[in-house]
């Protein structure tokens, strides 16, 4: 049986279709999707939280002490836990971040595979056996765009978008890493402007949505932060950090903006195949050789 409801992702499409098909895909699979990108990535986001805790309780604690007494010197033990928690901190946020690109466009490619439908170990199973290529790409293509900085503000800009379609390439043609790379050049050229321009706007919209979830923390820091003002109390700013309500509305916004920012991967994979369709009527011909059949 036909699936009314299945959104078509090997077709052409122009920057309105891009945003509303984009949308249109979470509104229709927001619950299995963002439950299958947590379950995925929840052991790797749990130690990054429980490290992003632990370095702000650290924070916390040793400018305390300098702030009661800008001669005292923070302990060993202070600095060691600081240190070992940003560590840990930046290794799980590199692992949350690989986990959630493969988790939403893995459940992409299972949601085309199957007309609409998704399996969650079918998911898992690709997560498995693709994670380090995948952490590899990623490495490569940080070491990039950092080199990009470096030059100038706008190469990394053109790169960056550029190498947005690495991942999907990856993913759906099976591709390495260097030839992941390499086809992006290839598939974006002559389309770098559109290209652009839908992820400008996509990002801009995840940006002002994510924002949203950091309201909560925000009103509560300038709350505490005018209370401490009134009691003069200068440890009360930086108290705040270990602050347990503070830090669990933290949580929601972090853990909110994490999911909403796989929105920007979903665009990715429609302009992904949008680009395709244009250079190699992949979709077209399939579905050619469908009615053959």
């Amino acid at each position: 049986m036909e699936n009314h409801s299945y959104i078509e992702f090997k077709k052409e499409r122009d920057l309105g279709s891009i945003l509303s098909d984009t949308f249109k895909f979470i509104r229709e699979n927001w619950k299995p999707y963002f439950l299958t990108v947590l379950k995925i990535s929840a052991p790797a986001l749990v130690i990054m939280l429980a490290a992003l805790g632990f370095y702000f309780y650290s924070f916390s604690g040793m400018f305390s002490t300098i702030s009661v007494d800008p001669s005292a010197e923070p302990s060993a033990s202070s600095a060691f836990t600081m240190g070992l928690s940003a560590i840990v901190l930046m290794l799980a946020a590199t692992a949350t971040y690989v986990l959630m690109n493969m988790s939403s466009l893995y459940y992409i490619k299972s949601y085309i595979n199957n007309n609409g439908k998704t399996t969650f170990e079918e998911v898992s199973t690709e997560v498995k056996q693709n994670f380090w290529s995948f952490l590899g790409l990623g490495i490569l293509l940080f070491i990039i765009l950092f080199f990009s900085i470096m030059l100038c503000f706008f190469p990394v800009i053109y790169t960056g978008v550029v190498l947005s379609l690495a991942f999907p390439i990856m993913v759906f043609e099976g591709r390495g890493i260097g030839d992941s790379i390499s086809h992006c050049f290839t598939l974006i050229k002559d389309h770098w402007f559109n290209t652009f321009g839908v992820l400008f706007v996509v990002v801009f919209l995840v940006y002002v949505l994510s924002m949203i979830f950091s309201i909560p923390s925000l009103i509560y820091y300038f709350i505490k932060l005018g209370t401490s003002i009134g009691e003069n109390d200068p440890t009360a700013v930086v108290n705040v950090f270990s602050d347990p309500i503070y830090f669990l509305l933290n949580v929601v916004s972090y853990v909110g903006q994490f999911l909403l920012s796989s929105i920007t991967l979903i665009s990715s994979v429609f302009i992904y195949y949008d680009l395709n369709e244009q250079k190699n009527y992949t979709g077209t011909l399939e579905k050619i050789e469908s009615l053959g059949q």
